[in-house]
């Protein structure tokens, strides 16, 4: 008699990419849902769960999972699966360590030139029928100092980007990688150095209990003043108060953002609306809300990630790690 094929369910595969996640499944059952995992409907055979960052899977989500044995998350980032109650059921956690580099990091040079040449508010002056360059004067990148946090393979790709536009790269790194220093030109250095020499910080380092407000009401102050702060990590990397605080003094000439702290408040506004978030969560999203409005600030939707390139990588990369899991040869574990 065969083996039984396990019990496998997609949560977040958008529907444009419902046929090439089937290609590449061929020959092993599934179940996709297009949206984010529902606690209340999920349903309590799944053994191999995979997800999107948007779908928290929490102790109760395990727990209402008696034959769970596998997570993946189509994402390096795994901050939003909850590893401790994982490991406590011997459940392995996988993720897709590298499939954005190149995309993310293009996204973040967006933001860089957006925010440094004023192009979103150039851009809607045009489309409000005001063809005039007067207060759009912006600076130039080549010369100034870029502050890389994190130098992983984002933050490597983009170094290998920055030096193009002629800028002199400082990097911060728990784990200095000398040899990419070498071969990519760019200097390390500690924290409140990058902070204080800095025309741009840019943030690539994931988000863990000692990153959480990485940069925090102490340390923006240390920040050269006139500087940019770029995040398209995660948002409570940084704190959103002590970042608003610095947009409306000057402190910051600016920021561009691609996430923001409990940013699914600003997806879900109904959970605000229903009283169902808590008097933190509802202080950060006031403040969010605020950030966003700003002349100096660029957000967009945590949408670095999303190019089709990179979509299929995370398809191919999750595939392999739940057909490596199956063989009883995991690969790419977090858990």
């Amino acid at each position: 008699m065969p083996p039984k094929k396990p019990a496998i369910a997609f949560f977040g595969v958008w529907k444009d990419m419902e046929v090439y996640l089937a290609e590449q499944m061929k020959g092993l059952p599934y179940a996709n849902y297009p949206s984010a995992l529902d606690p209340v409907k999920i349903n309590s055979c799944i053994e191999l769960l995979v997800v999107f960052v948007e779908s928290k899977v929490t102790s109760a989500v395990i727990q209402a999972l008696p034959q769970l044995k596998y997570i993946a998350t189509m994402s390096t980032g795994y901050d939003h699966i909850d590893l401790k109650a994982a490991k406590k059921r011997n459940i392995a956690v996988a993720n897709v360590p590298v499939y954005g580099n190149v995309t993310v990091a293009e996204h973040t040079m967006s933001l860089m030139l957006g925010l440094t040449r004023k192009l979103f508010l150039s851009a809607e002056r045009v489309k409000e029928g005001i063809y005039d360059f007067h207060g759009l004067r912006g600076v130039d990148l080549a010369g100034k100092t870029l502050g890389v946090i994190g130098t992983g393979h984002i933050g490597q790709s983009l170094i290998k980007m920055a030096r193009g536009f002629g800028l002199t790269i400082l990097a911060y790194d728990l784990f200095p990688n000398l040899t990419a220093a070498k071969k990519l030109n760019f200097t390390y250095t500690n924290l409140n150095s990058l902070l204080k020499r800095s025309d741009i910080i840019t943030l690539h380092i994931p988000l863990t209990a000692a990153t959480y407000h990485f940069i925090n009401k102490k340390n923006i102050a240390l920040i050269k003043k006139g500087s940019y702060l770029i995040n398209t990590a995660r948002g409570a990397l940084v704190d959103p108060t002590a970042l608003l605080k610095a947009l409306e003094s000057g402190h910051l000439a600016g920021a561009g953002l691609d996430v923001l702290e409990d940013e699914d408040l600003i997806q879900n506004y109904e959970e605000i609306i229903q009283g169902t978030c808590t008097a933190c969560e509802l202080k950060t999203s006031l403040i969010n809300k605020l950030i966003i409005e700003r002349q100096n600030t660029i957000v967009t939707p945590h949408n670095a990630f999303n190019s089709t390139e990179a979509i299929k990588r995370i398809v191919d990369t999750t595939v392999l790690n739940i057909k490596a899991f199956i063989k009883n040869k995991p690969i790419n574990l977090v858990c």
